[in-house]
């Protein structure tokens, strides 16, 4: 019997089962009839905000239901290992064995989670980003709550958040944001938070949570989720602020909290677009943009207790700022941000390095996967001038590459004469002394090396891969 099939018979047998007659939480033993679980799944999926005032939101958690689709999302997801090295292909058995004892934890409000592991990754801008990975048992944990809060607190959230968001995405802010200025609003107030995930205030974002959620146990979880250590360089930290991203549970957290900040938005009247913590305030005048960027950092810094990045956040018209990668200009059009194209030039020199020993095919299908990524978040910018000269710069480094790989005079003409090129106009070059790049942008290696011998080869053209994602 195949891994696959041994793992999914683990999982038929760990999944949950509903305790038949096991009294609520804040029930009493007589006198009353209890709902049937799947009377409770379908009173619970009514996204009714009122449903946070229930007491027994740890009993859905729990549920067999729940738990099976927090297991599947978790896997889907896949993800490193936390502190424990357990890996997502043990889960199962590790479930099957102690699923009793997991749920009867949820259920008293004794689990505890495990410190998370931290790890720092480079951020496009410079800075490293810290992450903290939880074990996968805990991250089945915050998913079987994530499942639960989500339809209870996303549907009070700000119509102009969109970070994190189910049936939203990145893709929807920018074009909110070109609509904003459309309407004459050129003036952008940017504000960057400072290390936003590090500097989560923990009483304050539980005394948010606890204002719509009231089963105690779920609180006291989540609280000590927010608490958990981070093990980082062999030593375990504790944590007094902080909901370090890659959870799943921090982005619901962090949007709960910066709610406020959405309110208080919407009750000014302001025209905002807001994406987890790149928020975006459009405004008619620099002035009236001076004023919501003082008023709004004493918001933030006095009620909040977050801190704006003073370097980063700024008043300005449209089109000196990005946002999510895009840049706008004054008329509300949609480009790609200098910026973002720069980093996407020095990820295709990194891919297509001379001195790289892969081959060609490759290295063709590493660049074409990210390409296709890359112009696929863009495609509702206006960039095919852009994308054709990035084009012409992406041929331009393959046919270096290709020239430098034959390295010797006799091996480029003879390279060269197999594509077609006649040996009279192949030897030049073979000969030239030029430096490869030199080489790379003269006519004989673009008519050896032609277009079409690059869309033969399987090379992505981003200009004919965006045309095909304009097409309805």
């Amino acid at each position: 019997m195949s891994v696959e099939r041994q793992q999914s018979g683990v999982y038929q047998r760990l999944l949950f089962e509903e305790p038949a007659e096991s009294p609520r939480h804040g029930e009493g033993g007589e006198g009353g009839t209890q709902p049937s679980p799947r009377e409770e799944s379908q009173a619970f999926t009514a996204p009714d905000p009122a449903r946070a005032l229930t007491e027994r939101l740890m009993e859905e958690v729990t549920s067999r239901d729940n738990l099976n689709r927090a297991y599947r999302r978790v896997k889907a997801n896949k993800g490193a290992p936390g502190v424990d090295g357990m890996t997502l292909a043990d889960l199962a058995q590790w479930i099957a064995e102690h699923k009793e004892q997991l749920i009867a934890s949820l259920l008293d409000g004794s689990y505890e989670p495990q410190p998370v592991r931290g790890v720092e990754i480079p951020k496009p801008g410079g800075g490293v980003r810290q992450l903290g990975i939880p074990t996968v048992v805990d991250r089945l944990v915050q998913q079987a709550m994530l499942q639960v809060l989500e339809p209870i607190l996303d549907p009070t959230f700000s119509a102009s958040s969109f970070g994190f968001r189910p049936g939203r995405g990145a893709h929807d802010a920018p074009s909110q944001a070109s609509r904003y200025v459309a309407e004459g609003r050129s003036i952008v107030v940017d504000l960057d938070l400072e290390k936003f995930f590090d500097r989560v205030n923990h009483d304050i974002l539980m005394a948010r949570l606890a204002r719509r959620i009231a089963d105690k146990r779920l609180l006291k979880i989540v609280r000590r989720f927010l608490q958990a250590g981070m093990m980082q360089h062999g030593v375990c930290v504790e944590r007094h602020e902080g909901t370090p991203q890659g959870g799943p549970l921090s982005p619901l957290l962090a949007n709960l909290l910066l709610d406020d900040l959405d309110q208080e938005l919407d009750r000014r009247g302001h025209r905002f677009c807001r994406y987890a913590d790149d928020c975006n305030i459009y405004v008619q005048s620099h002035a009236a943009g001076e004023r919501v960027m003082a008023s709004l950092v004493a918001f933030l810094e006095g009620r909040l207790k977050l801190r704006v990045n003073r370097d980063k956040s700024a008043v300005a018209h449209v089109s000196e700022r990005k946002f999510l990668g895009h840049r706008l200009l004054a008329d509300g059009t949609l480009t790609i941000a200098p910026k973002s194209l720069d980093r996407a030039k020095d990820r295709i020199r990194e891919l297509t390095r001379r001195n790289r020993g892969v081959a060609f095919e490759e290295m063709i299908g590493r660049l074409n996967s990210f390409l296709t990524g890359w112009v696929t978040y863009f495609r509702y910018a206006k960039c095919k001038t852009v994308l054709t000269e990035l084009d012409q710069w992406i041929r331009r480094r393959l046919r270096c590459f290709r020239l430098k790989q034959r390295k010797r005079r006799y091996a480029i003409a003879t390279f060269l004469r197999d594509l077609g090129l006649p040996a009279w106009r192949a030897w030049p070059l073979a000969w030239s002394g030029k430096g490869w790049w030199r080489k790379a942008g003269s006519p004989q290696a673009a008519e050896a090396m032609s277009n079409r011998w690059f869309e033969a080869s399987g090379l992505v053209t981003l200009v004919h891969h965006y045309a095909k994602l304009q097409t309805p």
